[in-house]
């Protein structure tokens, strides 16, 4: 019996490789805003994250993500989106 293929992302926040389905993707929309991704289907350039604030935290600060995104630095309001988001993940996977 085949298995089934498992598509694998990379977070941009700690590199590591893990199933598509279990992290967040943050999208470049085409009109150039930055936005979460809850259905992993808006068009636009994509990167991923896992669920865990220290992710986000580190993708934020290091601009890891505008790296991942290919823009050359986040829109204030996009930031603090992400940031407010970032804000109600628990710290570390239980």
């Amino acid at each position: 019996m085949a298995r089934k293929h498992i598509p694998q992302r990379t977070c941009v926040g700690c590199r590591q490789v893990q199933a598509k389905r279990e992290m967040i993707r943050i999208v470049r929309t085409p009109e150039g805003r930055v936005e979460i991704d809850p259905t992993g289907k808006k068009s636009g350039r994509g990167a991923y994250l896992h669920p865990r604030r220290s992710c986000w935290e580190r993708a934020l600060k290091d601009g890891r993500l505008e790296y991942a995104l290919r823009i050359e630095a986040l829109r204030e309001e996009d930031r603090m989106a992400l940031v407010a988001y970032a804000a109600t993940l628990p710290e570390d996977e239980a």
